[in-house]
């Protein structure tokens, strides 16, 4: 399991990168996304990742929709065109960190 300091650093990356793939999501379908595709390795909770993404809607990234699905009401949440490109722009920023760390960890794959 990641330590949730890891988590928190890479929340918006994760958060975006599953609406570039999905679409349109809901809160809870996010968590569960991630523990699935995560083998139960990343464990999001609500209270993490609403904060989030009121911020980003707040930021301009993401907009809701509310819909109504027997009698509970359930926001989607969906990227703006700016959170499109800010998706691609943390995903490809993160790559890059991880590459970075890659060498730092295994400086003896630098000879290779």
């Amino acid at each position: 399991m990641a330590s949730p300091e890891l988590l928190r650093g890479t929340l918006v990356t994760i958060l975006l990168n599953l609406l570039a793939e999905n679409g349109r999501m809901y809160g809870y379908e996010m968590v569960q996304s991630v523990r699935e595709r995560s083998n139960g390795a990343f464990e999001l909770t609500e209270g993490a990742i609403y904060p989030a993404l009121h911020k980003l809607e707040a930021d301009g990234l993401v907009l809701t929709e509310r819909v109504v699905v027997g009698k509970r009401e359930r926001k989607y949440y969906s990227l703006t065109p700016s959170g499109s490109e800010a998706s691609v722009n943390k995903v490809s920023e993160f790559k890059e960190y991880v590459q970075a760390m890659a060498l730092l960890l295994n400086p003896i794959n630098l000879a290779k």
